[in-house]
């Protein structure tokens, strides 16, 4: 029941899922990811998807990226407005911008935020100018705030937190306890 809400709910919102997926597109197990992208466990944890549970899992599991950006990390909310609009120019574009933005969350602040989106922008060949203006777009917003509403209503409070087909991995979890989880989930899939 839960996977068939999480797929109406994509196609209810048409930008949502749009660039947020990696993995395997319509699996019947989904890791679903709230992040915060000035998170350093979440950039812990993108290191561990790609190091690990992308090459072990991403051809049977479909890894889905929610923003959940934390009051208390003031370039989180822009860096998931900029991955959006990312997203949508390109969705290879918007997740290596989520990568991007986590492995160099210690170089950032609110002072350099606007400059190093610009540059990201440029070497990727945009306009710097259109990737600062989306940071005031309320359509991106938007999808943010949602995700972020979503997250509140399943509980979710620290980043990451993973639900793996429903069960919940919360901020810091090993490769091997997540790794059980996907397993259990590709089991109970067959």
């Amino acid at each position: 029941m839960e996977r068939l809400a999480i797929t109406l709910l994509f196609s209810s919102f048409g930008l949502l899922a749009q660039g947020l997926s990696e993995g395997r597109a319509g699996s019947r197990v989904r890791a679903v990811i709230y992040e915060d992208l000035q998170c350093s466990d979440c950039a812990a944890f993108r290191v561990m998807l790609d190091r690990q549970i992308l090459p072990k899992y991403g051809d049977r599991v479909e890894f889905v990226h929610r923003d959940f950006p934390l009051a208390k990390h003031p370039c989180a909310r822009p860096a998931a407005i900029a991955a959006r609009f990312f997203s949508e120019k390109d969705p290879k574009l918007g997740m290596d911008y989520r990568r991007h933005a986590l492995a160099t969350l210690s170089e950032t602040t609110e002072e350099n935020f606007h400059q190093r989106l610009s540059d990201f922008a440029q070497k990727h060949g945009l306009k710097p100018e259109e990737a600062v203006a989306a940071l005031t777009s309320s359509k991106y917003a938007e999808l943010v705030d949602k995700d972020f509403q979503d997250g509140v209503s399943r509980g979710v409070a620290h980043t990451p937190t993973v639900f793996v087909n429903g069960v919940p991995f919360v901020e810091t979890f090993t490769f091997e306890e997540i790794s059980k989880g996907i397993d259990a989930a590709l089991a109970q899939a067959k």
